[in-house]
């Protein structure tokens, strides 16, 4: 994957009411194929009742893999609404399965559209969006007489805190993106004049909340 990129918060669930239709939304973060797959029999499983479990994905970092199914409704009145409500939000490594529980009356092409729509909009707005961004541990040891004064300095440049470690001196464990590593270095060596020392840790993803608006906001300019 790129070094930034939005998925949902966690795996969840939402539900709706259409017309005595119950339209079950379920999201999971996938990162292959085959989970994506596993994820969905295993939806199936869990509904057989159902009338209907259709479902759609996007995985890679071009989104290289895609798949949906109507499961039996009218074609292009699910699995392609579901698929293009996680194109829109701008999801990446994202499965969707509805699951529908037909309530006796038809809803008819607009209708099946707008429900399956909506169903998975609602979910992702339910259990969240996150901005996946690649960032690498920057150990910045101090002592112990400029602990509060960097604390202030870090929370006001709003700066990522993960670990502190409290030795002979302070260890304080930032997370920052590469392109800001040398800047932070530098603002912070020169706000306690040289009194400290780097050390470059493990590179990971670190999610932050980011609003369903500033999702699409990012899909529109990318």
């Amino acid at each position: 994957m790129s070094e930034n990129y939005v998925t949902i918060k966690e795996n969840g669930q939402h539900e709706l009411l259409i017309k005595k239709s119950q339209f079950i939304c379920t999201l999971t973060r996938v990162t292959s194929k085959e989970a994506a797959d596993d994820f969905i029999a295993a939806t199936k499983k869990a509904n057989p009742k159902a009338n209907h479990n259709c479902f759609a994905y996007l995985i890679g970092e071009n989104d290289q893999i895609q798949r949906e199914s109507d499961d039996g409704e009218p074609s292009g009145t699910a699995g392609v609404p579901i698929l293009e409500v996680l194109k829109r939000v701008g999801v990446h490594n994202v499965a969707a399965v509805v699951t529908r529980y037909f309530g006796g009356i038809k809803l008819g092409t607009g209708g099946l559209i707008r429900a399956y729509s909506n169903a998975t909009s609602t979910a992702l707005e339910s259990v969240g969006l996150v901005n996946r961004i690649m960032q690498t541990a920057l150990l910045t040891t101090i002592n112990y007489a400029n602990f509060e004064k960097l604390s202030y300095f870090l929370q006001q440049q709003q700066i990522t805190v993960a670990d502190t470690a409290y030795a002979e001196s302070v260890t304080v464990t930032l997370m920052v993106t590469d392109s800001a590593i040398e800047q932070t270095q530098t603002l912070i060596t020169d706000f306690l004049s040289g009194q400290v020392t780097f050390k470059l840790g493990n590179q990971q993803y670190n999610d932050v909340p980011i609003s369903f608006e500033a999702a699409k906001e990012l899909t529109s300019t990318s």
